[in-house]
């Protein structure tokens, strides 16, 4: 086996142009950990911060590879590893490294393939799925009968979050732009507002009967904040997962009060390890099944070589995407 493999390692910050290849050292797995022989990753926005130099990993090795999610097979294991054998298949989220043919994660990190996905396919499930299910339910509380309502839902997390309310139960409002319409509709949105020509405060109280919803999935900000109050319901709360919109704003603090309202920040990639682990193993048990009966899928806007790395980016930022962009990497 060759002690070389190709990765996208960042030398330097900007467009799409910085992603360049080079042949580095393959990790060698610790006792704890496997190796992995990367089929597929996917893009997250996050990997366009990184590459911009706005969003470094937090957890940085002796090469800056990006990519925060993989699917592959077990190429080898630790000395301790009991739960993985080689050849098996097996997906996951990374802090970085899953712009490589082969990558080390923690043996419990890394997460069944479930059935009714094939695995070129899983690389589009653990980043986007385990943040939608992580802000809805672990941390905003959505049950069975209430309303959520998710913003941007034409995205990776979007088409995620659509499909984890109604399989719990949920009805969810569904924030989107024209093209993306009926996609969400199709995913089972209750409602879809379009951005660019109504009102989703509006729209969210004529649903729910005045009522608003109980929680409300956010990657945009800015003048976001303001309205997202202006929906929320009674002891509602605000789950804050990205400010593409802008981030540092003010915003009515007096309007959340009477609501006994909460607004929370989350990310994902720099929570550690332990909490890594945490969160894979209850999304494995409480969130996996739901694929193999078919209430979950994960959605797939376009697939680039591994060679085409840049390309993909590029498309990325031109938002047209709806759902994830894999990049294909093994075979």
């Amino acid at each position: 086996m060759s002690s070389l493999m190709r990765a996208v390692v960042l030398r330097s910050h900007g467009g799409p142009e910085v992603l360049t290849f080079e042949d580095i050292t393959v990790p060698a797995p610790q006792s704890d950990e496997i190796l992995v022989r990367v089929r597929a990753a996917a893009l997250n926005r996050a990997d366009l911060l990184q590459r911009m130099g706005f969003y470094p990993n937090p957890f940085p090795s002796e090469f800056d590879v990006p990519g925060m999610e993989f699917a592959g097979t077990v190429g080898a294991v630790g000395s301790r590893v009991k739960q993985w054998r080689v050849g098996d298949e097996v997906m996951g989220i990374v802090s970085g490294g899953a712009y490589a043919e082969q990558l080390v994660v923690h043996e419990r990190q890394a997460m069944c393939i479930p059935a009714g996905v094939s695995l070129a396919d899983a690389a589009a499930v653990p980043e986007v799925f385990i943040t939608a299910w992580d802000a809805l339910v672990v941390q905003g509380g959505l049950t069975s009968g209430r309303w959520a309502l998710v913003h941007a839902a034409g995205s990776g997390v979007g088409t995620a979050a659509i499909q984890i309310c109604k399989a719990i139960g949920a009805s969810v409002i569904a924030t989107c732009s024209t093209n993306k319409v009926a996609a969400c509709k199709a995913l089972g949105a209750d409602v879809v507002v379009d951005y660019k020509s109504a009102d989703f405060v509006e729209a969210t109280k004529t649903a729910t009967g005045g009522r608003g919803v109980d929680v409300v999935l956010d990657v945009i900000g800015a003048d976001y904040l303001d309205r997202n109050i202006a929906a929320l319901a009674l002891k509602g709360h605000i789950v804050q997962v990205g400010v593409m919109g802008g981030g540092n704003i003010s915003f009515n603090l007096g309007a959340l009060m009477p609501k006994r309202g909460k607004i929370s920040g989350t990310v994902l990639r720099a929570r550690p390890l332990e909490e890594k682990i945490a969160i894979s193993q209850r999304f494995g048990l409480e969130v996996l099944p739901m694929f193999a009966t078919g209430a979950l899928k994960p959605v797939i806007d376009r697939r680039y070589a591994f060679a085409q790395i840049s390309e993909a980016h590029a498309y990325m930022e031109t938002n047209a995407n709806i759902g994830k962009i894999v990049i294909d990497i093994g075979a």
